[in-house]
């Protein structure tokens, strides 16, 4: 990091995507949150909805539409059991995906958890000029997500090269 760039704040969305989480005992949301916000950017929305493809499309839709919204980062829906369905709803919206997101997240939770990391479906991609974030729903996970690859991504003052000095460009065809 430098500090010959200003740091610019971002609109962040955070989408908590649980079948029984509530605001009440959602704690990988608020984590994301209270990180995003302590970095300096603002959280302009938090939802939570139920592990269904079709209600989280909506939503993540509904915020990609919005200009004011320059990220979204959802928790929860990346694992392999029948419910978990965050990839198969959101993939189908990005313009492009962020490949190696999944795969520096997967090698740095294997530090942590082993073999179990294969069962992470995390995904990373850029739609309508908004970045999109998918991630486990465990505490844990937000924490390495944002702690080693999303905080320095959105910050404009890391160097060689971050998703935000990219953003003016991103609509270009």
């Amino acid at each position: 990091m430098t500090t010959d760039r200003n740091f610019i704040p971002l609109n962040i969305a955070i989408l908590v995507v649980s079948d029984s989480r509530t605001e009440v005992d959602d704690v990988s949301g608020k984590i994301l949150a209270e990180r995003a916000s302590d970095a300096g950017h603002r959280i302009i929305e938090k939802k939570i909805v139920p592990d269904d493809i079709y209600q989280i499309r909506a939503v993540v839709s509904n915020w990609i539409a919005q200009a004011d919204v320059n990220v979204i980062i959802s928790t929860g829906g990346t694992g392999v059991t029948g419910r978990d369905g965050t990839p198969e709803a959101v993939e189908p919206l990005l313009d492009k995906l962020l490949d190696g997101f999944g795969e520096i997240f997967r090698m740095l939770s294997y530090q942590d958890i082993k073999t179990s990391t294969i069962q992470s479906r995390a995904l990373a991609g850029v739609a309508n000029a908004t970045y999109i974030f998918c991630l486990p729903g465990s505490s844990g996970a937000c924490r390495t997500a944002w702690d080693a690859l999303i905080k320095e991504q959105l910050d404009h003052r890391t160097r060689p090269c971050n998703l935000v000095q990219l953003m003016p460009r991103l609509l270009e065809k």
